[in-house]
């Protein structure tokens, strides 16, 4: 499986870097690690875990630190560190470097590009873009709307109506962002945002018409270009043989890059309005992060607490969101 990449060069222009030294073909170095090392006690030899794929910062410390060296010893310093061959360093506040600097990335051909900003603005800034083209992501079947701020999956085998629901539930004022396949990537430790891809963004498919621009026809208010993810909505078709939840006393879950989604399915049956049911579904999920949950609060109410206690959340088998790698 290869892993997503950045083109230094996108990098160096992204931040506006000036050129200290560069074979000329430096641009076209592969960055697969959203991750940066800054230089600090490597210098003295603690490297027993340095990552080479990360890109390197030096900063005012790492200034300091070389400024009380004499020339023998920067050069054997810095060595030791440049021999593992990183991709790039990055020079911050518009630091001048020494020249043993300059000699030993030559030697491994390591580029230098220097930037104006602080350590922590110019840090804050690249971690940012490393991020967001660089955090582990999957695609996957399934429509996404922002639905009162919540991002909802709408999933659900072909045919069952999940492009009609979108459909209403953008006339009922929430934000479309995605019909059928979803980017999904990491925001966090524990949250995911979701995207369209941009070459189908805005495009919903409906059987019977065809393909509808949503900007065009309900206006550029309609659309959003991405949300955090907060539930997945199943929509199956209704079994008289299954039993469903009414009363809500178990949570489901899907995890997505390792990360824990809310989950439920809804059985759809003629006559229910599917829009109003996902418009209370993300309400209550939200009032839930809030720790409010109607369920504890009913057997609260009828005194039933200590026989009605909600059950540990159970894990659902997340194969028919058809994951794949983008």
């Amino acid at each position: 499986m290869e892993k997503n990449f950045l083109e230094l060069g996108h990098i160096v222009k992204y931040l506006e870097l000036k050129t200290v030294w560069s074979d000329g073909d430096s641009g076209k170095v592969k960055i697969i690690s959203r991750h940066i090392n800054r230089l600090g006690l490597d210098f003295i030899g603690s490297i027993s875990e340095f990552d080479a794929s990360r890109i390197m910062i030096f900063g005012e410390s790492e200034r300091v630190f070389l400024d009380k060296l004499e020339s023998s010893e920067v050069l054997k310093s810095v060595t030791i560190v440049f021999k593992l061959k990183f991709p790039a360093l990055f020079v911050t506040r518009g630091i001048e470097l020494r020249e043993e600097v300059i000699v030993v990335a030559k030697k491994y051909s390591i580029p230098v590009f220097v930037s104006d900003l602080s350590t922590v603005d110019f840090v804050s800034k690249l971690s940012g873009f490393l991020d967001k083209y660089l955090a582990p992501r999957v695609t996957l079947s399934a429509g996404f709307i922002s639905v009162h701020g919540e991002g909802v999956l709408i999933i659900g085998e072909s045919g069952i109506g999940k492009s009609e629901v979108e459909l209403e539930l953008i006339k009922r004022g929430h934000k479309f962002i995605s019909d059928d396949i979803t980017e999904i990537r990491v925001l966090s430790f524990d949250s995911l945002l979701g995207f369209a891809p941009s070459n189908i963004s805005k495009f919903i498919e409906v059987r019977g018409i065809g393909i509808i621009n949503v900007q065009q026809l309900f206006g550029i208010d309609a659309i959003q270009r991405y949300e955090r993810i907060g539930i997945a909505v199943s929509l199956e078709e209704w079994d008289n043989e299954k039993e469903y939840s009414r009363l809500g006393d178990q949570d489901k879950y899907i995890e997505i890059l390792g990360i824990k989604i809310p989950y439920m399915v809804i059985p759809v049956k003629p006559g229910k309005n599917l829009a109003v049911i996902i418009e209370v579904a993300a309400m209550n999920n939200k009032l839930r992060s809030f720790k409010i949950d109607p369920y504890n609060d009913l057997m609260n109410q009828l005194g039933m607490a200590d026989k009605f206690v909600r059950r540990e959340p159970v894990k659902v088998k997340n194969n028919f969101l058809e994951l794949t790698q983008p």
